[in-house]
Protein backbone atom coordinates (compact mmCIF):
# COMPACT_ATOMS: atom_id res chain seq x y z
CA UNK A 1 0.00 0.00 0.00
CA UNK A 2 1.29 3.25 -0.21
CA UNK A 3 2.26 5.70 1.81
CA UNK A 4 -0.79 8.56 2.33
CA UNK A 5 0.07 12.07 0.95
CA UNK A 6 1.72 13.74 3.57
CA UNK A 7 -0.06 17.45 4.01
CA UNK A 8 1.29 18.13 7.64
CA UNK A 9 4.97 19.73 6.69
CA UNK A 10 4.02 22.66 9.30
CA UNK A 11 4.37 19.96 12.42
CA UNK A 12 7.70 18.83 11.01
CA UNK A 13 9.25 18.32 7.78
CA UNK A 14 11.37 15.58 5.61
CA UNK A 15 14.82 15.72 6.16
CA UNK A 16 16.56 16.77 2.90
CA UNK A 17 18.82 14.43 0.98
CA UNK A 18 21.25 17.37 1.29
CA UNK A 19 20.73 18.04 4.50
CA UNK A 20 20.62 14.32 5.31
CA UNK A 21 24.27 14.07 3.50
CA UNK A 22 26.33 16.69 5.36
CA UNK A 23 24.71 15.41 8.69
CA UNK A 24 25.90 11.79 8.07
CA UNK A 25 29.73 13.50 7.02
CA UNK A 26 29.54 15.44 10.25
CA UNK A 27 29.13 12.44 11.67
CA UNK A 28 31.65 10.99 10.58
CA UNK A 29 34.09 13.44 10.38
CA UNK A 30 33.19 15.43 13.26
CA UNK A 31 33.20 13.63 16.12
CA UNK A 32 35.52 14.74 18.21
CA UNK A 33 34.55 17.62 20.92
CA UNK A 34 34.40 20.92 19.37
CA UNK A 35 36.09 22.43 22.52
CA UNK A 36 38.68 20.25 21.72
CA UNK A 37 41.94 21.99 20.32
CA UNK A 38 43.53 18.91 18.65
CA UNK A 39 42.65 18.20 14.87
CA UNK A 40 39.51 16.05 16.00
CA UNK A 41 38.04 18.48 18.03
CA UNK A 42 39.02 21.82 15.11
CA UNK A 43 36.95 19.30 12.31
CA UNK A 44 34.22 19.13 14.60
CA UNK A 45 34.35 22.92 15.47
CA UNK A 46 34.50 23.86 11.42
CA UNK A 47 31.12 22.19 11.09
CA UNK A 48 29.87 24.07 13.91
CA UNK A 49 31.19 27.26 12.39
CA UNK A 50 29.83 26.60 9.09
CA UNK A 51 26.61 26.43 10.44
CA UNK A 52 26.55 28.92 12.34
CA UNK A 53 27.27 31.45 9.46
CA UNK A 54 24.52 29.33 7.38
CA UNK A 55 21.73 30.16 9.77
CA UNK A 56 23.40 33.98 10.30
CA UNK A 57 23.03 34.54 6.40
CA UNK A 58 19.09 33.14 6.60
CA UNK A 59 18.30 35.46 9.58
CA UNK A 60 20.20 39.00 8.36
CA UNK A 61 22.31 38.72 11.39
CA UNK A 62 26.05 38.38 12.31
CA UNK A 63 27.43 34.60 12.82
CA UNK A 64 28.12 35.92 16.96
CA UNK A 65 24.38 36.17 17.20
CA UNK A 66 23.46 33.09 17.02
CA UNK A 67 23.58 30.56 19.33
CA UNK A 68 22.58 26.73 18.80
CA UNK A 69 19.97 24.98 21.33
CA UNK A 70 18.18 21.38 21.12
CA UNK A 71 14.94 22.56 19.67
CA UNK A 72 12.68 25.51 18.74
CA UNK A 73 10.84 25.13 22.52
CA UNK A 74 14.46 25.29 24.22
CA UNK A 75 15.51 28.64 22.01
CA UNK A 76 11.62 29.88 23.21
CA UNK A 77 12.31 29.10 26.77
CA UNK A 78 16.14 30.62 26.67
CA UNK A 79 14.48 33.82 25.59
CA UNK A 80 12.02 34.36 28.13
CA UNK A 81 13.17 32.41 31.13
CA UNK A 82 16.87 33.48 30.53
CA UNK A 83 15.11 37.50 29.70
CA UNK A 84 13.50 36.82 33.52
CA UNK A 85 16.97 35.62 35.40
CA UNK A 86 19.25 38.54 33.95
CA UNK A 87 16.55 41.01 35.02
CA UNK A 88 15.48 39.43 38.46
CA UNK A 89 16.96 42.00 40.33
CA UNK A 90 15.55 45.26 38.31
CA UNK A 91 12.04 45.50 39.86
CA UNK A 92 8.87 43.85 38.58
CA UNK A 93 9.08 42.24 35.51
CA UNK A 94 6.06 42.52 32.84
CA UNK A 95 5.83 40.06 29.68
CA UNK A 96 3.17 40.91 26.51
CA UNK A 97 2.41 38.32 24.54
CA UNK A 98 -1.05 37.65 22.79
CA UNK A 99 -3.51 34.48 23.05
CA UNK A 100 -2.68 32.38 20.42
CA UNK A 101 1.60 31.25 21.27
CA UNK A 102 2.66 28.06 20.97
CA UNK A 103 3.15 26.21 24.03
CA UNK A 104 6.59 26.49 24.14
CA UNK A 105 5.70 29.95 24.41
CA UNK A 106 2.85 30.44 26.46
CA UNK A 107 3.79 28.22 29.21
CA UNK A 108 7.24 29.52 29.77
CA UNK A 109 5.25 32.29 30.50
CA UNK A 110 2.76 31.16 32.42
CA UNK A 111 5.18 29.56 34.65
CA UNK A 112 6.91 32.72 35.57
CA UNK A 113 3.48 33.70 36.15
CA UNK A 114 2.55 31.34 38.52
CA UNK A 115 6.14 31.75 40.47
CA UNK A 116 5.81 35.24 40.80
CA UNK A 117 8.59 36.39 38.90
CA UNK A 118 6.55 38.07 36.25
CA UNK A 119 3.40 39.49 35.86
CA UNK A 120 1.71 38.93 31.85
CA UNK A 121 -0.46 40.07 29.73
CA UNK A 122 -2.22 38.33 26.91
CA UNK A 123 -3.06 40.36 23.67
CA UNK A 124 -6.29 39.67 21.91
CA UNK A 125 -6.60 38.40 18.10
CA UNK A 126 -9.17 40.18 16.01
CA UNK A 127 -11.58 37.65 13.41
CA UNK A 128 -8.52 37.34 11.04
CA UNK A 129 -6.57 35.98 13.56
CA UNK A 130 -4.04 38.49 13.68
CA UNK A 131 -3.07 40.73 16.44
CA UNK A 132 -4.02 44.15 16.76
CA UNK A 133 -0.41 45.96 16.92
CA UNK A 134 -2.70 49.42 19.01
CA UNK A 135 -3.47 46.74 21.11
CA UNK A 136 -0.17 46.20 22.41
CA UNK A 137 0.79 49.76 22.23
CA UNK A 138 -2.04 50.59 25.13
CA UNK A 139 0.02 47.05 27.16
CA UNK A 140 2.99 48.82 26.39
CA UNK A 141 1.78 52.13 27.80
CA UNK A 142 -0.05 50.01 30.91
CA UNK A 143 3.10 48.71 31.53
CA UNK A 144 5.43 49.08 35.16
CA UNK A 145 8.28 50.92 35.58
CA UNK A 146 10.43 47.36 35.69
CA UNK A 147 11.82 45.66 32.61
CA UNK A 148 9.38 44.65 30.10
CA UNK A 149 9.38 41.83 27.46
CA UNK A 150 7.22 41.53 24.13
CA UNK A 151 7.11 38.00 23.23
CA UNK A 152 4.83 37.26 19.84
CA UNK A 153 4.73 34.76 16.53
CA UNK A 154 5.56 35.67 13.34
CA UNK A 155 3.60 33.10 12.25
CA UNK A 156 0.78 31.33 13.62
CA UNK A 157 1.36 27.57 13.69
CA UNK A 158 -2.33 26.15 13.17
CA UNK A 159 -3.69 29.21 10.55
CA UNK A 160 -0.24 30.47 9.27
CA UNK A 161 -1.46 34.09 9.68
CA UNK A 162 1.58 36.20 10.16
CA UNK A 163 1.65 38.18 13.19
CA UNK A 164 2.38 42.61 12.76
CA UNK A 165 5.90 41.95 14.67
CA UNK A 166 7.91 44.15 12.66
CA UNK A 167 5.08 46.83 13.20
CA UNK A 168 4.99 46.22 17.28
CA UNK A 169 8.98 46.12 17.24
CA UNK A 170 9.59 49.76 17.49
CA UNK A 171 6.75 50.77 19.88
CA UNK A 172 8.83 47.97 22.34
CA UNK A 173 11.69 49.89 21.77
CA UNK A 174 10.41 53.09 22.59
CA UNK A 175 9.27 51.70 25.74
CA UNK A 176 12.68 50.14 26.27
CA UNK A 177 11.41 46.76 26.02
CA UNK A 178 13.11 43.82 24.64
CA UNK A 179 11.43 42.03 21.74
CA UNK A 180 11.27 38.30 21.09
CA UNK A 181 9.40 36.22 18.15
CA UNK A 182 9.04 32.49 17.81
CA UNK A 183 9.21 31.96 14.58
CA UNK A 184 9.89 28.43 14.02
CA UNK A 185 6.73 28.29 11.29
CA UNK A 186 7.79 31.44 9.26
CA UNK A 187 11.64 30.85 8.96
CA UNK A 188 12.20 28.61 5.89
CA UNK A 189 8.86 29.82 4.29
CA UNK A 190 9.39 33.25 4.42
CA UNK A 191 12.12 36.09 4.28
CA UNK A 192 12.89 36.53 7.66
CA UNK A 193 15.46 39.30 8.11
CA UNK A 194 16.08 40.04 11.95
CA UNK A 195 17.21 43.48 11.45
CA UNK A 196 13.78 44.50 9.09
CA UNK A 197 12.01 42.62 12.15
CA UNK A 198 13.57 44.51 14.72
CA UNK A 199 13.58 42.12 17.32
CA UNK A 200 16.14 41.30 19.71
CA UNK A 201 15.77 37.58 19.87
CA UNK A 202 14.07 35.01 17.13
CA UNK A 203 14.03 31.52 17.97
CA UNK A 204 14.48 28.56 15.23
CA UNK A 205 13.34 24.89 14.88
CA UNK A 206 15.22 22.56 12.29
CA UNK A 207 12.99 20.02 11.98
CA UNK A 208 10.18 23.07 10.19
CA UNK A 209 12.49 23.64 7.66
CA UNK A 210 14.30 20.02 6.46
CA UNK A 211 16.12 19.54 9.17
CA UNK A 212 16.48 16.84 12.12
CA UNK A 213 14.33 17.29 15.01
CA UNK A 214 16.50 17.65 18.28
CA UNK A 215 18.21 21.14 16.90
CA UNK A 216 17.17 24.61 17.18
CA UNK A 217 18.77 28.83 17.28
CA UNK A 218 18.72 31.40 19.35
CA UNK A 219 19.42 34.75 17.57
CA UNK A 220 19.90 36.78 20.49
CA UNK A 221 21.08 40.96 19.06
CA UNK A 222 24.48 41.90 20.59
CA UNK A 223 23.70 43.51 23.74
CA UNK A 224 20.82 41.87 24.90
CA UNK A 225 21.39 40.87 28.64
CA UNK A 226 20.36 36.88 28.93
CA UNK A 227 21.18 34.59 31.38
CA UNK A 228 21.47 30.69 31.05
CA UNK A 229 18.37 28.52 32.61
CA UNK A 230 20.19 25.57 32.42
CA UNK A 231 23.75 25.84 34.41
CA UNK A 232 27.02 23.83 33.02
CA UNK A 233 29.93 24.88 30.73
CA UNK A 234 30.52 27.97 29.22
CA UNK A 235 29.31 26.69 24.87
CA UNK A 236 27.30 29.21 23.03
CA UNK A 237 28.16 32.47 24.80
CA UNK A 238 27.74 30.92 28.10
CA UNK A 239 23.81 30.70 27.71
CA UNK A 240 23.82 26.97 26.44
CA UNK A 241 25.85 24.80 28.31
CA UNK A 242 26.47 20.99 26.65
CA UNK A 243 28.65 20.03 24.11
CA UNK A 244 27.16 20.72 20.71
CA UNK A 245 25.13 18.28 18.50
CA UNK A 246 27.55 18.76 15.48
CA UNK A 247 25.88 16.70 13.11
CA UNK A 248 22.39 18.42 13.84
CA UNK A 249 23.92 21.54 13.83
CA UNK A 250 25.37 21.12 10.71
CA UNK A 251 21.78 19.85 9.12
CA UNK A 252 20.24 23.08 10.25
CA UNK A 253 22.89 24.96 8.64
CA UNK A 254 22.54 23.27 5.40
CA UNK A 255 18.90 23.06 5.61
CA UNK A 256 19.08 27.45 6.01
CA UNK A 257 21.55 27.24 2.85
CA UNK A 258 18.97 25.35 0.95
CA UNK A 259 16.23 27.66 1.84
CA UNK A 260 18.02 30.72 1.03
CA UNK A 261 19.35 29.70 -1.96
CA UNK A 262 15.20 29.39 -3.35
CA UNK A 263 13.08 30.85 -0.97
CA UNK A 264 10.86 33.04 -3.00
CA UNK A 265 10.81 30.66 -5.97
CA UNK A 266 9.61 27.91 -3.61
CA UNK A 267 7.28 30.01 -1.59
CA UNK A 268 5.73 31.42 -4.53
CA UNK A 269 5.12 27.50 -5.98
CA UNK A 270 3.28 26.43 -2.95
CA UNK A 271 1.30 29.13 -2.98
CA UNK A 272 -0.25 28.72 -6.11
CA UNK A 273 -0.66 24.97 -4.52
CA UNK A 274 -2.34 26.32 -1.70
CA UNK A 275 -4.06 28.50 -3.54
CA UNK A 276 -5.68 25.59 -5.90
CA UNK A 277 -6.17 23.29 -3.19
CA UNK A 278 -8.16 25.77 -1.56
CA UNK A 279 -10.30 27.24 -4.91
CA UNK A 280 -11.06 22.95 -5.90
CA UNK A 281 -12.09 23.19 -1.99
CA UNK A 282 -14.61 25.85 -2.41
CA UNK A 283 -16.55 23.68 -4.10
CA UNK A 284 -17.70 21.85 -1.06
CA UNK A 285 -18.12 25.00 1.24
CA UNK A 286 -14.85 24.86 2.45
CA UNK A 287 -14.82 28.29 4.75
CA UNK A 288 -10.63 29.33 5.17
CA UNK A 289 -9.85 30.29 8.76
CA UNK A 290 -7.70 33.74 8.28
CA UNK A 291 -8.64 34.07 4.58
CA UNK A 292 -8.56 37.94 5.12
CA UNK A 293 -4.95 37.96 6.74
CA UNK A 294 -1.20 37.42 5.22
CA UNK A 295 -0.55 33.77 5.58
CA UNK A 296 2.23 31.50 5.15
CA UNK A 297 2.06 30.30 1.58
CA UNK A 298 2.06 26.84 2.66
CA UNK A 299 -0.98 26.65 4.91
CA UNK A 300 -4.58 26.22 4.47
CA UNK A 301 -6.89 26.31 8.00
CA UNK A 302 -10.27 25.48 7.54
CA UNK A 303 -13.54 23.42 8.26
CA UNK A 304 -16.27 22.01 5.79
CA UNK A 305 -19.72 23.14 7.37
CA UNK A 306 -21.60 20.43 9.64
CA UNK A 307 -18.33 18.28 9.36
CA UNK A 308 -15.92 17.43 12.54
CA UNK A 309 -12.31 17.74 11.22
CA UNK A 310 -11.28 14.60 13.18
CA UNK A 311 -13.98 12.48 11.43
CA UNK A 312 -13.01 13.77 8.23
CA UNK A 313 -9.37 13.11 8.24
CA UNK A 314 -10.41 9.26 9.86
CA UNK A 315 -12.49 9.08 6.46
CA UNK A 316 -9.39 9.96 4.23
CA UNK A 317 -6.50 7.59 5.03
CA UNK A 318 -4.83 8.57 2.32
CA UNK A 319 -4.06 11.76 3.58
CA UNK A 320 -1.60 13.04 6.48
CA UNK A 321 -2.69 16.01 8.29
CA UNK A 322 -4.42 17.41 11.49
CA UNK A 323 -7.14 19.25 12.80
CA UNK A 324 -6.67 22.17 15.18
CA UNK A 325 -8.39 20.42 18.32
CA UNK A 326 -6.26 18.75 21.19
CA UNK A 327 -7.73 15.45 22.63
CA UNK A 328 -7.14 14.66 26.23
CA UNK A 329 -8.84 11.46 27.82
CA UNK A 330 -10.96 11.07 24.92
CA UNK A 331 -12.52 14.29 24.95
CA UNK A 332 -11.29 16.69 21.88
CA UNK A 333 -11.21 20.45 23.25
CA UNK A 334 -11.30 23.68 20.20
CA UNK A 335 -8.55 25.14 19.27
CA UNK A 336 -7.80 28.25 21.64
CA UNK A 337 -6.23 29.71 17.93
CA UNK A 338 -9.53 29.67 16.56
CA UNK A 339 -11.87 30.01 19.43
CA UNK A 340 -9.40 33.58 19.86
CA UNK A 341 -11.07 34.26 16.44
CA UNK A 342 -14.18 34.32 17.14
CA UNK A 343 -15.42 30.92 15.67
CA UNK A 344 -17.89 28.87 17.69
CA UNK A 345 -16.48 25.93 19.42
CA UNK A 346 -18.06 23.26 17.44
CA UNK A 347 -17.25 25.32 14.58
CA UNK A 348 -13.70 25.19 15.72
CA UNK A 349 -13.66 21.48 16.55
CA UNK A 350 -14.34 21.26 12.19
CA UNK A 351 -10.73 22.81 11.27
CA UNK A 352 -8.26 20.62 9.18
CA UNK A 353 -4.67 22.01 8.60
CA UNK A 354 -3.62 21.34 5.43
CA UNK A 355 0.22 22.65 5.03
CA UNK A 356 2.30 22.32 1.97
CA UNK A 357 6.11 21.51 1.24
CA UNK A 358 8.16 21.67 -0.89
CA UNK A 359 8.35 17.69 -2.04
CA UNK A 360 4.29 18.79 -2.55
CA UNK A 361 3.08 18.52 -6.37
CA UNK A 362 0.48 19.54 -8.28
CA UNK A 363 -0.88 15.84 -8.70
CA UNK A 364 -0.92 15.10 -5.02
CA UNK A 365 -3.22 18.41 -4.41
CA UNK A 366 -5.57 17.38 -6.84
CA UNK A 367 -5.89 14.00 -5.24
CA UNK A 368 -6.29 15.66 -1.80
CA UNK A 369 -9.21 17.66 -2.77
CA UNK A 370 -10.94 15.01 -4.70
CA UNK A 371 -10.53 12.93 -1.18
CA UNK A 372 -11.87 15.73 1.12
CA UNK A 373 -14.40 16.83 -1.05
CA UNK A 374 -15.63 13.41 -1.37
CA UNK A 375 -15.53 12.71 2.16
CA UNK A 376 -16.95 15.87 3.49
CA UNK A 377 -20.08 15.14 1.46
CA UNK A 378 -20.74 11.34 2.76
CA UNK A 379 -20.33 12.89 6.40
CA UNK A 380 -23.05 16.44 5.52
CA UNK A 381 -25.39 13.89 4.70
Amino acid sequence: MADPIYLDHNASTPVLPRVRDVAARALAEGFGNPSAEHVYGRRARAFVSRAREQVAALLGCDADEVVFTGSGTEANNLAIRGFALAHAAAGPLTVLTSVIEHPAVAEPVRALGRAGQARFVRVATGASGRVDAAAFERSLADATAGPVLVTLMLAQNETGVLQPVAEIAPLARARGAVIHTDAAQAVGKVAVDVRALGVDMLSVAGHKLYAPKGVGALYVRRGTALAPPILGAGHERGLRPGTENVSGIAALGEACAVALEDLEREASRQQALRDRLEALLAAGGFIVHGLDAPRLPNTSNGRFPSVRGSNLLAAVPEISCTTGSACHAGEEHASEALLAMGLDPEDALGAVRITLGRGTTEAEVERAASLLLAAAKRLSG
